[in-house]
């Protein structure tokens, strides 16, 4: 059997794999095309680069998303520890340095012995053992030999990007920082920055969303237009109802404006995007609304009104396969055993999701670089029950998911009150990770 490996992808996924890889002494060659070849969303050449938000969900492990992160820092996550060296305040949330965290990732991957970089465009699936991690913007050449490989036709849905802005030019008053229900770091005074709206605010931005003109689609895309719940762009959500997003991304509960004392009708959050503290995102404010458009409409937000754009929002086309049909729970290939899947391009949604399949897949990748079997992860598991799923759900209506309680197998007894439950999945499933790893001598 060969010694090496071909890693297709640095991002969050490809980056993992190849770390756990390299630590269990496996030759890695990792092709990445960026720069010689951009995405259209993202914007370096750094591995990991964290295009939409730089947040990773919540800390707690009575938290599905803090839960299925605590499982990945104890089997030695590289993506998990990177996160951990850049955090920045955000409640309850783990947010990150984008900068800071993508050069710990990249420093830490070009650096190993074991790893070859190589910065080209890979454009048909690679013999021997082989990671595809290329992610939701896998470039055509390879999608189109992806899609001959699957004999079927991608799935796909939008991902839209949230507008950056800059602190100096945020007014405070109007705006104050707070996190909701004051579950804040210790730091700044408050990890989040509020901009209060009255009620006859709140309408108008409604409206202006509703009637904003909005980027068209490319050609190929417009009788495809599939959005993913979890990141719809927010004048879509104006579009479902008057108060969709006064109960979504504007809800205000867990606030109050500090000049009245009372909770105001609606409020836009901000949350800080880089480790120096000077630039601040809108908070599920993805959109595809035309940019002079969305300079105009969110400087209608209180404390916004003479903002400084950074970013402004944008929507892309991801793509994924239908997974149940196509790998088996150890993310290998239906009827390639050297031929791995990892990433969003899996149907595992968001940054910690991602990198969880490239852990998986790296370990093994590596046992069976060894001569061992590939291990299924413990369904009682986030990771496990993940990664079930993804290849278990129905194909025909299969659509991307996020780690959630509600895709665990349930307690027995059933327990009732819901923090309750959620801590006892979490110590369930920290158990049987314990004892997975024990069994398996996984670091």
């Amino acid at each position: 059997m060969t010694s090496k490996v071909t890693i297709v992808g640095a991002g969050l996924a490809g980056s993992e794999a190849a770390w756990q890889l390299a630590i269990r002494g496996v030759t890695v060659h990792l092709y990445e095309m960026r720069p010689h070849k951009q995405t259209e969303a993202h914007q370096t050449d750094q591995f990991a680069e964290l295009v939409c938000s730089n947040s990773l969900g919540a800390r707690s492990v009575d938290r599905a998303m803090g839960l299925l992160k605590e499982e990945m820092r104890r089997l030695g996550s590289l993506i998990i520890a990177a996160a951990d060296a850049s955090a920045l305040p955000a409640g309850g949330a783990l947010a990150v340095g984008r900068e800071a965290f993508s050069a710990h990732v990249t420093r830490a991957i070009s650096q190993h012995p074991h790893v070859i970089v190589h910065r080209e465009e890979v454009m048909d699936i690679p013999a021997g053992p082989t990671l595809i991690a290329t992610g939701p913007l896998t470039s055509p050449a390879l999608a189109e030999r992806i899609r001959e490989l699957a004999g079927q036709e991608y799935l796909s849905f939008y991902d839209a990007l949230a507008p950056i802005v800059t602190l100096e030019s945020i007014k405070m008053p109007p705006c104050w920082r707070q996190s909701r229900y004051d579950r804040d770091s210790g730091e700044r005074g408050g990890d989040y920055i509020n901009c209060p709206l009255n009620e006859d605010e709140y309408r108008a931005i409604v409206q202006a969303l509703r009637n904003a003109e909005r980027i068209p689609l490319r050609e190929f895309e417009q009788n495809d237009e599939k959005f993913f719940e979890a990141c719809l762009p927010v004048e879509v959500i104006a579009g479902r109802g008057d108060d969709a997003l006064a109960f979504g991304p504007m809800r205000p509960v867990g606030l109050r404006d500090p000049r009245t004392g009372k909770r105001p009708f609606a409020v836009v959050q901000l949350r800080q995007d880089n480790l120096a503290g000077t630039l601040y995102n809108l908070v599920g404010f993805q959109t595809n609304i035309r940019w002079p458009e969305q300079r105009r409409i969110f400087r209608m937000i209180p404390g916004l009104e003479e903002v400084e754009f950074v970013r402004l929002g944008q929507m892309h086309r991801n793509t994924f396969i239908n997974s149940p049909t196509l790998l088996r729970p150890t993310l290998q290939w239906r009827d390639r055993d050297n031929l791995f899947f990892a990433g969003q391009l899996i149907g595992t949604e968001g940054y910690v999701g991602s990198a969880a399949g490239g852990l998986l897949a790296g370990i093994n990748l590596a046992r069976l670089m060894a001569g061992r079997a590939p291990l299924v992860a413990p369904q009682v598991t986030m990771m496990g029950a993940l990664f079930h799923y993804v290849t278990h759900a129905d194909p025909e209506s299969f659509q991307p998911m996020k780690a959630n309680f509600g895709i665990l197998p349930p307690l027995q007894p059933r327990v009732r009150r819901k923090r309750a439950r959620y801590q006892k999945y979490a110590e369930r499933a920290l158990t049987a990770l314990k004892q997975w790893q024990e069994q398996h001598a996984l670091a």
